[in-house]
């Protein structure tokens, strides 16, 4: 097999950039170490003349990548169960579910989307890297709903670039505590959490633009069931700014969304086992013709349960 021919425009948002961050920044998928690697090895080109790592790159310039075949033979094809809610020649729209998470990691060689994607789809996209095939962005394990996967090397790139131009709609529901209104924007650079490190934080020394907007809200006496939409898609993005402003998630221990004593109203929020936040909106240009699409899916029975049961509380 080939490898992979990907096209990348410099834009006036990335000029200046050095080559090799310029590469990372629109294929996040693959790490800066990868991207050097192909550098060194003559795979790169600016315009017509292969580049170095040092390289500056201009707006308008081509920077032509060269992607070898991908190589997830060492990964295991398993046969899944996995929603399926939109599939073309180009990408598939999946409904991830909740504890599942996405791609191979230390601790999770088996059981993630990508092991289920590649039993279905075993050509994924290299793009993404050995252990990431396909996978243009991410949802925390807890977190259900909704993916786009890129089954080639094209493309990934132009979803990517999508989501690195903050060109994809994303709008997700959450259970808060307390009353948090629509309208509500929270912006608040993000980054590790410099003593705890598996948490992000606002507080981080280094940090990265994150904007955070409430669109709808429902209040239930205590909680407030938000839509929630993302100008950015920073690693827990959404539990970090709610727990921020004091209104975390509901069942997410890691950001203060767990509570010991409920009120009777409140009950059912103990058969909570993750925390209640669910992709239910996607929208983004086609990257074969740039056609505007849009997908959504329902709660799962998991979280519909619970609001059922909160609904029928008297207000």
């Amino acid at each position: 097999m080939q490898a992979s021919l990907v096209e990348l425009t410099v834009t006036d948002q990335h000029t200046g950039l050095r080559l090799d961050h310029f590469i990372t920044a629109l294929l996040p998928g693959r790490s800066r170490s990868q991207n050097q690697r192909l550098i060194r090895e003559g795979l790169v080109r600016v315009g017509p003349k292969v580049g170095r790592t040092s390289t500056t790159v201009r707006t308008g310039e081509i920077v032509t990548v060269a992607i070898p075949p991908p190589t997830p033979a060492g990964l295991l094809a398993q046969a899944l169960p996995i929603e399926i809610i939109y599939e073309d020649a180009d990408l598939l729209v999946v409904n991830k579910p909740a504890g599942m998470v996405v791609h191979p990691a230390p601790g999770h060689a088996a059981g993630t989307l990508v092991n289920a994607l590649l039993h279905r789809t075993p050509d994924l996209s290299g793009v993404g890297g050995e252990q990431r095939p396909g996978i243009v962005h991410r949802l925390d394990r807890g977190t259900s709903g909704l993916m786009v996967v890129a089954k080639h090397d094209a493309a990934h790139a132009e979803l990517a670039r999508q989501f690195e131009a903050r060109e994809v709609e994303k709008e997700y529901v959450a259970l808060v505590w307390g009353v948090v209104q629509a309208g509500r924007r929270i912006d608040a650079p993000l980054g590790r959490d410099p003593v705890h490190r598996q948490r992000m934080s606002t507080r981080a020394r280094r940090a990265r633009s994150a904007v955070t907007r409430v669109t709808k809200a429902e209040h239930l006496r205590g909680v407030s069931l938000l839509g929630v939409a993302l100008a950015t898609g920073r690693t827990h993005q959404i539990r970090v700014h709610l727990g921020a402003i004091g209104h975390a998630v509901v069942g997410d221990s890691l950001y203060g969304g767990q509570r010991r004593h409920l009120p009777a109203h409140l009950s059912s929020l103990a058969k909570l086992e993750r925390p209640f936040l669910h992709a239910a909106r996607l929208g983004f240009s086609h990257p074969r013709d740039g056609c505007r699409v849009e997908y959504t899916c329902d709660l799962p029975s998991d979280l519909e349960a619970i609001l059922s049961e909160l609904r029928s509380q008297p207000r």
